[in-house]
This record gives C-alpha cells, sequence and structure tokens, in this order.
C-alpha cells in the first residue's frame, strides 16, 4: 500500500515522493533552526540538502537515516510521513472503540471511530481505515440507522476490493445484515451464499470467516421458510466452532443455532445453546448481544408455553437494549413482548406497545418486523370482535411480509385471514386465503432460494 497525502488543490500525493520529503526535510530542518549546512555536514553537502528538499532528487536510505538522526525524528517518519509504531498505535486504539462499542456505549464508539478514521485517512492506512468504517457500520445499527451502516459496509468493501477474501467477509457479512433489516432477505441470502462459494472454491480453509457467514445465514433462511437449509448450515456452523479461537464469534453461533434447534422442537437445548452464548457474552460484557440472547431466550419460553418467564426474559432484554440507546433492538424485542403480553392477558400493554412502535416518531424496525407488529394488532382487534379492524391489520401485514418474502409467516398470515372470513360466513374468501397459505407452505424456500452453498472441507 503506498501512503499517500492532500496536497494544495485537493489532489493526492505519494508520501514516499522525492518532493514529499524533500518537503518534511525542509520543515524539520526549519523547526530545529538549522541551515542547510548545519544539517548536511559532515556526511553531505549544502547543495546536496538543497536539491533534496526541492525534491529533485531521492535520497537513499542511507543518507534518510543520517538525516532522521539530525532532525530528531525516527526513520520511518522521515521515509514515509509516518510517525514510527503509528499504525500499531492506531490498531490497539481501534480495538478500544470495538470494546466501547460491545461494552459501553454506540454513540461514544462512533465518535471514537470516526476520529480513527480521519487519522488512518490521512496516513493513506486503508486496512484501518476498512476497520474503522466496519466499527462505524456496527454503530449505526446499533441505534437503528440502517442506511447509514449500509453505506460505511460498503465503503469498507470498496477499500478492501483488492484483499483476500477472507478479510472482507466482515463488510460482506453487515451488508447483508442491512438487506436483511430492511425485508431483502432474499438478496441478503444470495451476498451469504455467493462469498461461502467463494471461500469453499478457494481451496483454503477459512474457519472464522466461514463460521461468520453459517451464524449470518441462519436467520434468513429460517425467515424465508428453509429450515433444513438453516439446520445444515447450523451443523456446520458447530462443526467450525471447534476450530474458531474468537469467543464472540463462537457465543454468536450458539445463539443462532437456537433458532434451528427451537424449529425441531428441541426446546432444552436450544436453551442450552443460549446459556452457553449468555455466559461467553458475559464474561466479554458485550451488552447487546447479552440483550439478544435474553430476547430468544423469551422466545424459547414463550414457544414452551412459560409465559411468565418468557415475559421476564424480554424485559430484561428490553432493558438493556433500551440502556444502550439501541432502538432498533429494543422495537423488535418490543414486539416479542406484545405478543407474551397478549397472550397473558394484558391486552392494554400490548396494544400501547404496539401503537407506539407504529407511530410517526418510532425507529423503522423494518418490513418483517413492522408486518408482525400489524399481525398481532390484527389478532388482537379479531378477538375484540373488531373484523373489519382486523382484516385491515392482517391485509397490511401480508403486504409488508411479500415485500420480505417470508413463507412461513405470510402462510400463518393466511389462516388467520381464512379464519376470520369463516367467522364472518365468506366461504369463498375463507378457502382462496387457505389456498395462498398453502402455496406458501408447499415448498418452503424452495422457489426463491438457488443451489445451498458447496460444504467447506473440514479436514
Amino acid at each position: 500500500m503506498v501512503a499517500r497525502a492532500e496536497v494544495p488543490g485537493g489532489a493526492e500525493e505519494d508520501r514516499t515522493s522525492p518532493e514529499a520529503i524533500g518537503r518534511r526535510v525542509l520543515r524539520l530542518r526549519t523547526e530545529l533552526g538549522l541551515t542547510q549546512r548545519q544539517l548536511a555536514e559532515p556526511a553531505y553537502t549544502a547543495a546536496y540538502i538543497s536539491t533534496l528538499e526541492a525534491g529533485r532528487v531521492r535520497p537513499s536510505e542511507k543518507a534518510l537515516r543520517f538525516l532522521a538522526e539530525r532532525l530528531k525524528v525516527g526513520y520511518e517518519e522521515l521515509a514515509t510521513g509516518q510517525p514510527a509504531h503509528f499504525a500499531t498505535e492506531l490498531r490497539l486504539r481501534l480495538t478500544g472503540a470495538q470494546r466501547e462499542l460491545a461494552t459501553g456505549s454506540a454513540e461514544r464508539a462512533a465518535e471514537q471511530y470516526r476520529q480513527l478514521l480521519a487519522e488512518a485517512e490521512r496516513h493513506g492506512l486503508e486496512a484501518e481505515c476498512a476497520t474503522a468504517l466496519l466499527g462505524l457500520g456496527h454503530c449505526a445499527l446499533e441505534t437503528g440507522d440502517v442506511l447509514s451502516a449500509r453505506e460505511r459496509f460498503e465503503a469498507a468493501e470498496k477499500l478492501l476490493a483488492e484483499a483476500p477474501l477472507p478479510q472482507r467477509v466482515p463488510a460482506v457479512r453487515g451488508r447483508a445484515i442491512t438487506h436483511l433489516l430492511t425485508g431483502e432477505l432474499r438478496y441478503a441470502v444470495y451476498l451469504l451464499e455467493s462469498t461461502i462459494d467463494g471461500l469453499n472454491a478457494s481451496g483454503l480453509h477459512h474457519p472464522d470467516a466461514l463460521l461468520l457467514l453459517y451464524t449470518a445465514v441462519i436467520g434468513p433462511y429460517m425467515d424465508l421458510g428453509a429450515p433444513a437449509r438453516a439446520s445444515h448450515a447450523a451443523e456446520l456452523a458447530l462443526a467450525l466452532a471447534a476450530q474458531v479461537t474468537d469467543p464472540a464469534l463462537v457465543a454468536q453461533m450458539h445463539r443462532q443455532v437456537a433458532r434451528t434447534l427451537l424449529a425441531e422442537g428441541r426446546i432444552a437445548e436450544a436453551d442450552a445453546s443460549l446459556t452457553k452464548a449468555a455466559e461467553l457474552y458475559q464474561q466479554l460484557q458485550i451488552r447487546t448481544e447479552l440483550a439478544n440472547c435474553h430476547w430468544m431466550r423469551g422466545y424459547v419460553h414463550a414457544q414452551n408455553g412459560d409465559l411468565e418467564r418468557a415475559e421476564r426474559e424480554l424485559r430484561t432484554a428490553r432493558t438493556i437494549l433500551a440502556a444502550r440507546h439501541a432502538a432498533l433492538y429494543a422495537a423488535q424485542v418490543e414486539i416479542e413482548l406484545a405478543d407474551v403480553l397478549r397472550r397473558r392477558g394484558k391486552q392494554a400493554e400490548a396494544r400501547e406497545l404496539l401503537q407506539g412502535l407504529l407511530g410517526d416518531e418510532a425507529p423503522d424496525p423494518g418490513a418483517m418486523h413492522v408486518g408482525a407488529a400489524h399481525r398481532l394488532l390484527g389478532m388482537m382487534a379479531a378477538e375484540a370482535g373488531d373484523n373489519e379492524a382486523a382484516e385491515r391489520h392482517y391485509a397490511t401485514a401480508m403486504s409488508l411480509l411479500e415485500q420480505a418474502g417470508q413463507a412461513g409467516d405470510l402462510a400463518d398470515i393466511c389462516l388467520l385471514l381464512g379464519d376470520l372470513f369463516r367467522r364472518e360466513g365468506r366461504a369463498d374468501a375463507a378457502m382462496d386465503a387457505y389456498r395462498t397459505g398453502l402455496g406458501h407452505r408447499a415448498t418452503p424456500g424452495t422457489t426463491t432460494l438457488g443451489p445451498a452453498p458447496t460444504a467447506p472441507p473440514m479436514g
């Protein structure tokens, strides 16, 4: 990588060019109050220094080391314009910003990342720029600014365009998550699957990168109504986990694998997987992910009929996310909590939560989650005998879930709508709704997804 700096007029210049080195020598000599002769002697002449400062000669390494000593700077700083060990120190500070995001405030982490990005750009450190952009993308996700997050991930991916594919994986995964959150499930799956195929086709084994991708694709598979493919991805992720040393990545894997176990009715195993994830997140003090574990455990308890424990877990998740100002994730937890409250007979609180989420001031939690909110409002309207409002909410939910391609949830809405029509004596409309639902259930996932990605070599 060539270090570059801005020069007057907005153009960029190679920091290691003779002209750039000459300007640095002139600036440092002037700051020290040395004449050209005082700087040059005894090894060189004043004429040589004059030629060097004018950028008409490229100094040798020997000359640079001599001049660096006289100018009281490191050789690397004089040769590249970059202070000695600057890149290492910048990477340490990037790690600090990552820690702030995990355990502290997304807003403070974003401020740190912005400052580090500016410094990395000034010194032409592309890898560090990409790391800062990734951090800013995750900060934006945390605070619910999905489109800004996508821009940051795209910028990081562009910077790493010439880097090996494993280095680009975090940016691809981040971009896929933004498409998932905006309801573009098929495209999210395409991004993840094509990257998995690219890694496996390389002939090299990249456990960390593959685990990151397999973990990320489980959720979209489930939402698209492809549980078999999600289960296969979970099996591959579990097989890879033994080769991965990053505990946060392993914890993330356990959290997603729990979804497939739950879909297969393996409640105890799902809960055990979430417990492992929560323990790791607790040790690492990663608050948002810990909240997501409480969220998933609440869902597990709800599916198992233990509504009191489900409510407790979901309220814990909501409290953690609200304290971190993670508005997008908090809104999604509130939809799950509203369902549990409805089932516990706390209709007023559930309705208040959902209406707050759909208000103009609320962050947009994405098409699939807004659709889920309308589904719940429809169910509560039907239970209250307001069939007109129920039909209106169900129709809105269907429209949103069709945009997101959520086959399983669409089938569920069709069933609810068909039951509503049947109770009203609208037999033909009920049959149409049931047929539509059967169409979504018939071959889940097969009409929207291509061939599954190749499995990695596990040797």
